[in-house]
């Protein structure tokens, strides 16, 4: 094995969207710690500017909305002012809605609007991200394999068993990976690669909202640890991805086994 391939986080430069709470925020803070320089993109209302300052020299904020063109332009120019490059973009912005396609007791359907707003920021926000992030990464110096940066988004085990309540939700999330390989074969020549993590239940905010007696019930339904998710398990699968040079146009999965019930 040459290790020559093996890539180290240490000293990397990573763009986070979501990056002020849950996934994105372990995802910051495990970057920060092993040596590399992270850039918060996150809502103006997050708590991005305080994790920032908390984290140190190695930490910046860019409050933006990741469907808007110029705020995700100038987070990825934010980048490269304050540590000179971009070598990884970590896409972990997202929102849900819970309805069901067709309300027949109170003869409703799915509002469109709340359908498109959840595609617009899960994919389209995403996909905008990607877009932006991986022209400054094409300026990047290869390394011996002519590697120059990597993507790594976040979809769902949604994707692939959705439940009752999750047509949005899924479809943004079945959208995430089914770009996942094209976008890896686009950037292949410039030495990008994209990778997809599938998260299964995650000890976030998200699901702090939930009852006691509920986030147990999820709980029990994971075969093997019989838990959530730590989010730091999801940054360290982050970062393993950023220095493994062969992984690449793939879905993982993140869940314990887990396949959820209808």
């Amino acid at each position: 094995m040459n290790m020559a391939n093996i890539r180290s986080i240490n000293g990397m430069v990573g763009l986070v969207t979501g990056g002020a709470s849950g996934l994105g925020r372990a995802t910051v803070e495990r970057l920060v710690q092993h040596g590399a320089s992270a850039v918060i993109l996150d809502l103006p209302s997050s708590q991005g500017q305080a994790l920032a300052a908390s984290l140190g020299d190695r930490c910046a904020f860019a409050p933006a909305d990741v469907t808007s063109e110029a705020d995700v332009a100038s987070a990825v120019a934010l980048a490269r002012e304050k540590f000179g490059k971009l070598d990884l973009a970590v896409n972990c912005a997202g929102i849900a809605v819970a309805v069901k396609t067709y309300n027949f007791k109170k003869d409703i359907p799915h509002s469109l609007e709340d359908f498109q707003r959840v595609i617009t920021v899960n994919i389209g926000g995403t996909f905008n991200v990607i877009r932006l992030a991986v022209k400054e990464m094409g300026k990047n110096k290869p390394d011996v394999d002519g590697h120059r940066g990597c993507i790594i988004n976040t979809a769902s085990i949604a994707a692939f068993d959705g439940q009752v309540g999750q047509a949005a939700y899924s479809a943004s999330k079945g959208g995430i990976v089914g770009m996942t390989l094209p976008i890896a074969r686009d950037l292949a020549p410039m030495g990008i690669r994209v990778v997809t993590i599938a998260p299964g239940l995650f000890s976030t905010p998200l699901m702090a909202g939930l009852p006691e007696k509920v986030q147990s019930f999820l709980a029990r339904q994971v075969p093997f640890p019989s838990r959530l998710g730590d989010p730091a398990e999801f940054a360290h699968l982050v970062t393993s991805l950023a220095e493994n040079p062969m992984i690449n146009g793939e879905v993982i999965r993140l869940d314990g086994a887990m396949r959820m019930q209808p």
